[in-house]
């Protein structure tokens, strides 16, 4: 009898397609969800790192002429009122409030100071959005993916159980594949979630160093625009 059940389970497709094609529309709802988000986010991962990589060099590269000992005026008609890189669009909107701020008579308008803020403070927002974007599905896959997986788990024993109760046969090819197909639905949860979580973690840093630098910018240029207006 035992070499029978040996043999009967050994008959049973174990493979990946073959429990996932076996398992109840539930868990295979579960699973195919699972793997549509761990998509999205590998999607939402590639991205950011690309985004993240063009914003560190457009900076470095906007640094370098900032600082280069250009007039700022020269700088700002070279790049233009509506630049493509985040820091220079950053320098753009003081500038342009900058020069707003100019009655006809070359005098300023009283205010200046923190309308420049204003502006650059404005941009600021606008570029954290836009590195920030995506990042809320990675914490959401992160958090969630597990107790998805778990459901589909619960639901594949649950299986096992009622089969168990159907066939009044506890042997293993009627609990293995039900089992499996459980233990297939946890480990997908956790193949979504655990990338989630650490590119998440790792992309949030990122994100927070690339607007500090944008801020130590704003902080740095208004500080020059100030002196402009001491003098």
């Amino acid at each position: 009898m035992e070499a029978q059940t040996l043999a009967a389970a050994s008959e049973i497709d174990f493979s990946l397609l073959g429990l996932f094609i076996r398992a109840t529309f539930t868990v295979k709802l579960v699973m195919i969800s699972l793997i549509v988000a761990s998509f999205w986010s590998w999607s939402i991962i590639v991205q950011k790192i690309l985004q993240y990589r063009r914003a560190k060099a457009e900076a470095e590269r906007f640094d370098q002429a900032f600082w280069s000992g250009e007039p700022l005026d020269g700088l700002y008609d070279s790049i233009g009122p509506d630049p493509d890189g985040a820091a220079d669009k950053i320098f753009a909107a003081g500038m342009t409030e900058w020069r707003r701020s100019h009655r006809e008579d070359g005098g300023l308008i009283p205010g200046a100071t923190a309308r420049i803020d204003r502006s650059m403070d404005v941009a600021i927002a606008k570029e954290a959005e836009k590195l920030q974007k995506g990042l809320p599905v990675l914490a959401t896959t992160g958090s969630t993916a597990p107790f998805v997986g778990l459901f589909g788990t619960v639901f594949g024993i649950m299986h096992s159980f009622i089969e168990i109760a159907t066939q009044q046969n506890t042997s293993l090819v009627v609990v293995a594949p039900g089992i499996a197909e459980a233990l297939l639905a946890t480990g997908i949860g956790l193949l979504a979630a655990i990338p989630a979580v650490i590119f998440y973690n790792k992309l949030s840093a990122d994100s927070d160093r690339i607007l500090g630098g944008y801020e130590a910018f704003a902080d740095e240029f208004a500080t020059i625009l100030s002196r402009q207006l001491d003098s």
